[in-house]
Formats: C-alpha cells, structure tokens, sequence
C-alpha cells in the first residue's frame, strides 16, 4: 500500500493540492436536504421499487445515464456489460472518480416498507426470483445523482474532470472486473485519484466511517476436489475414505491461518460446503470441498493459497493415495477480488477536510470486526490509484437504543428485513461526496 511519500510524490507529479472545502456547510447542507426533498426522495423510491440482478441492471443504468446526461455530463454506457461512466471536463486539474455500484439481490422483501420492492427477474440460470436492493445500493446510485447535480451547480468552485461511475454486479464481486477488462481506463482516462461509500446498517445516520488502511478484505473461492476408493460401509478396509479424508483436510486446514500468518496479520479460510456420498453403508469415492479465503495483502493471500494447496496434498499422501490421485485445489479467478484499501495519506486529507466541515463528532470509526469483500479495489490496484472507501449509518439512532432495550434487532445486510433510512442515508451520502470532491478539486 502507499504512503505518505507516494501520495505526495503524486501531488508533485501532477501539481494538485488537496484544501479546505470551497463551499459553507450551510449553504451545501440545504441545498443538498432541498434537492432530496424536490428529487432525490421519489428517485430513492424508484430505485428500490425496481432492482435488477447482477449483469442485468439495464433499466437501472439507462435511468442513471439519463439523469447524469440531463446535468451535463457525457455518458459512455455498455462499458463491462451494464457500466457506465459520465464525465464533466471543467479545466485543469485532477481528473476524480466516484463509483457507485447498481445491482440487487435475489431476495424476496419482506422489510414491511410502503415502497418495499415486489420485482421479479430471471436469474442466469433461467429461474424467476424475488429481487431486493437489500444492500442499499439504492442509495448509492441516489446519492450519486445528487453528487452529479450539485457539483454541475458548483463549477465555479472546482477545476478538473469529474468521473462519475455506475458499476454492475459488485453482489458478485464481478462488476468492477468486467469493466477493466473491457479496457476502462482506454476509453476513457486513468483517474488521479478514486472514490466511494457505502451505506450501512451497522452505524447510526449522520456518521461516517472513514478508515485509513484496508476497509474491505480480499476474497479468494478454492474448491478441493478429493479422490477415493469406493468401498462397501462395513468394509472400510478395501477403499480410501473421501469423507475421512476430507475432515482432516477441514481440520488441519485450521492451522493455515493460526500458525503461518503472524497473529497481528488477519487472515480467513472457511470451509462452507462439504459434499460427498449417496447413501448411509456405501463409502463414496469422491469427496468436494467449497471454501472462502479472506486476505489483505497480496503476500498474505499467496500464503493463505499455498497453504491450502501443502495441507490438502500432503494429507492425500497421509491417506495413502498415489500422486495421480491426490486432492485438486482449484482456485476460481473469476469469483476473486483483491482487498479495498484505503490510501492512508489521501484518507487522511480526506477526514481532515470532513472535521472542518463537519466537526469531529461525524465519525464513527469502529474496529472491524469481521472481512467481508468488495471489488472496488479491481479500480485502484493496478494500476495503482490513490483512493477512499468510506461507510455512511443508515439506521436511525433511536432504532439502535430499542434493540438495546430488548427491541427489534437491527436486520443486517442480504436479509429480507434490511432497511435504510433514505432521507439520513442519501443526503449524508450526497454532503459527504460534494464536500470531499470540492475538497480535492478546489479551484485556485
């Protein structure tokens, strides 16, 4: 990861300083509350009333681009399938990227909301789901028009190019790969420096979270396919036990992390999925395991896959198997992603600007306690983009003091129940985003 050094390499390099906020929290703090109350607040209602599947978010995309176009800006659409970038050119200066990302799950909603989402969508595999913006995607692609329209309001107080980005299928941790792959920096330019957020239920409305290394984890699919010898129940004797040897896999696996990586280090494997067999007395000669890998560094994922690979063939050889029947590891390129990690110096500059306009009571920086997985980082890893990933609360405070009292519990994220205030959400959401690019796009 880069440090200060790099990130101010950089601002030598291409000559931008990041300053204070151009514009007064009160004048941007109304104009962002009258823009939800005029607009934003039906356009939150219609997003979450129609969301799409992951890779099928057309209307969605065609929905944003319209309204990015209708502000000013120059869309190029189809980018990796639904993706698409608007652009504002407004002089010199650093060109700034700010995603949003577009795509639902496939839940049925069950949050009890007037506006609750009754969508229906064929998924690939041909089947009619239940589809739900149980993430809170609604409100980042909401958000991310009232960012487009304040800053088109604010040209005279910024200087450089604004990128605008509706990214497809981050549920499934493919989006933001499709479209580097569908060449994005070539059709349209490299960005100086990357942005975005991400609601959450976790953190009560009107607080930020802002952290200054990794805020979202690597994540790696590995499946261990393991050979046997099929053999009759009673007669263990006669074959190799995939079942047997596929619980020592599991459990010897639990050392990988705990005794190679060094216990400041945080590290994940996790066996999900387990199959093999047909019937109570018949030893199976097959065995398969489906397994998640959590990482944050590149050093540390080559060393959590490796470490998967020694345990399940040297544990083949322990069963007594021959080289050609020894576990395959497969690793799954196409369902990883590398972790999203925060430039300390620019996040630094970042939450500077955001305790002036703000005040210091805006964060909530809790410790993280768990390594969920993002694609952002497809963005901003190679080649490499000085970048912020930060979390806007999207529970009101009062709804955290009744579960602390014996009330209903927060729902979490992909659950049937989640739910966002829109109005603490979105409008945080938008003041946040304006007041950061003001930030580091100051006119001078």
């Amino acid at each position: 990861m880069k440090n200060l050094k790099t990130f101010a390499a950089l601002v030598a390099l291409t000559g931008y300083l990041i300053g204070a906020p151009s514009a007064s929290a009160g004048s941007l703090s109304d104009d962002v509350q009258s823009l939800y109350d005029d607009q934003l607040k039906d356009l939150f209602v219609h997003f979450h009333e129609n969301p799409e599947l992951s890779f099928k978010e057309d209307k969605t995309a065609k929905r944003l681009g319209d309204e990015l176009e209708a502000l000013g800006y120059t869309v190029h659409r189809g980018i990796g399938g639904t993706g698409l970038i608007a652009l504002m050119e407004n002089g010199p200066g650093p060109t700034v990227m700010f995603r949003a990302d577009m795509d639902g799950l496939p839940v049925q909603e069950k949050s009890g909301l007037s506006y609750a989402s009754k969508a229906k969508q064929v998924d690939s595999n041909g089947n009619e789901v239940y589809v739900m913006h149980a993430c809170g995607h609604d409100v980042h692609i909401t958000s991310l028009v009232g960012t487009g329209r304040l800053m088109a309001e604010r040209k005279d107080l910024w200087s450089g190019t604004l990128m605008l980005l509706g990214q497809p299928a981050e549920e499934i941790v493919a989006g933001a790969q499709a479209m580097m792959e569908d060449g994005l920096w070539d059709r349209v330019v490299k960005p100086d420096f990357a942005m975005a957020f991400h609601v959450t239920s976790a953190l009560p409305t009107g607080s930020i979270s802002a952290p200054l290394s990794a805020a979202y984890s690597g994540a790696d699919t590995v499946d261990i396919l393991i050979k046997g010898v099929g053999a009759h129940g009673a007669s263990p004797h006669t074959g190799v036990d995939p079942i047997v040897l596929g619980s020592q896999i599991v459990t010897a696996l639990q050392t990988v992390v705990s005794r190679n990586l060094p216990p400041r280090r945080p590290g994940v494997i996790t066996v999900g999925s387990f199959h093999s067999g047909t019937k109570h007395n018949i030893i199976s000669d097959a065995a398969k395991l489906q397994i998640t890998v959590r990482s944050e560094s590149p050093e540390d994922r080559q060393l959590l896959l490796d470490g998967i690979k020694r345990v399940a063939t040297n544990m083949g050889r322990v069963a007594g198997l021959p080289d050609d029947m020894l576990p395959e590891v497969i690793v799954n390129e196409q369902e990883g992603t590398p972790p999203t990690i925060n430039d300390t110096a620019f996040a630094r500059e970042i939450r500077s600007g955001w305790k002036e306009y703000f005040g210091p009571s805006i964060f909530n920086d809790g410790e993280r306690l768990g390594m969920g997985a993002e694609d952002f980082g497809f963005f901003t890893t190679d080649p490499y983009i000085p970048s912020l990933y930060f979390a806007v609360g999207g529970t009101p405070p009062e709804a955290f003091e009744a579960a602390a009292n014996g009330g209903a519990p927060i729902p979490s994220h992909h659950s049937p129940l989640f739910k966002i205030e829109p109005e603490g959400s979105v409008t945080l959401g938008v003041e946040a985003s304006v007041s950061a690019l003001l930030d580091v796009m100051a006119a001078r």
